[in-house]
């Protein structure tokens, strides 16, 4: 199947290492011009390195921390003044800490919110006028299966990560008439840095191993397994393609099947 994804201008936040890291890879392998983010100014150059030598296409990196306020204007900016416009905009931010909800005081809530929602929202905000100049529109918000079915000892991501759902949904009804289309791919459990830190985190308080976690998470999944990075971002390449054109306002659920529920 063509995507029809070659010399289409991506950017892809959050895109150092992990699940960002794996779907701006994906979209280089299909031959697009790729924008990626992150905080770390070394990390994310090394990433743009690492995929324009495996993918032989335009990748840049582009340093900042998006839950600052001025940053995703900025980043956006900067994006299209070295592609000449925007065809695709991926947002994704690493989730906030682990914890209870009595372990959070309000200055932590209000940073998750800078973080796992307000970045989506600035970050859409800066790209709208430029997604409206392109024949090929499409946002895709990165969440959790967490938004679905709520992760022990992840008040803060199950709390805010739905507010992001709504607000693609209410984009893609929104603006579907100017041609833009909105989705969210809702992670499950993925082999990334970020999950092998809240495994050390399972296991200091369980007094186990970050193994014996990982091995006790992985039994959710009917597969048996947790999921690898390069998965989840096939199906984000897909819907983001112009293969998808008709896909919008979908959250589409990539976690093995730890997701119990029926809609």
């Amino acid at each position: 199947m063509d995507l029809n994804l070659k010399d289409k201008r991506a950017l892809v936040t959050g895109a150092s290492r992990g699940l960002g890291y794996a779907v701006a890879r994906g979209l280089a392998h299909e031959g697009c011009r790729v924008a990626i983010n992150s905080r770390d100014e070394t990390k994310i150059a090394a990433s743009a390195q690492k995929i324009t030598a495996e993918t032989d296409t335009q990748v840049i990196g582009l340093a900042g921390d998006v839950a600052a306020p001025d940053v995703p204007e900025k980043i956006i900016a900067e994006a299209v003044h070295a592609f000449g416009g925007l065809d695709i905009l991926v947002t994704n931010a690493g989730g906030p800490p682990a914890g209870t909800f009595e372990s959070f005081d309000e200055t932590t809530w209000q940073k998750a919110i800078e973080l796992s929602f307000m970045s989506h929202v600035r970050l859409i905000s800066a790209a709208l006028p430029h997604l409206r100049q392109s024949q090929a529109a499409s946002v895709l918000t990165v969440t959790s299966y967490s938004v679905k079915q709520p992760i022990p000892n992840l008040v803060l991501s199950n709390s805010i990560r739905a507010a992001t759902v709504g607000l693609t949904k209410s984009l893609a009804l929104e603006l579907g008439n100017q041609g833009i289309r909105f989705n969210s791919i809702l992670p499950g459990w993925t082999e990334t840095e970020r999950v092998v830190e809240l495994m050390a985190f399972r296991a200091k308080q369980n007094g186990t191993t970050v193994e014996e976690e990982i091995a006790k998470q992985a039994k959710d999944s009917p597969l048996g397994r947790m999921g690898k990075p390069e998965e989840l971002a096939n199906a984000a390449v897909f819907l983001v393609s112009l293969a998808a054109s008709y896909i919008t306002g979908v959250m589409l659920t990539v976690d093995g099947g730890m997701y119990k529920g029926t809609l």
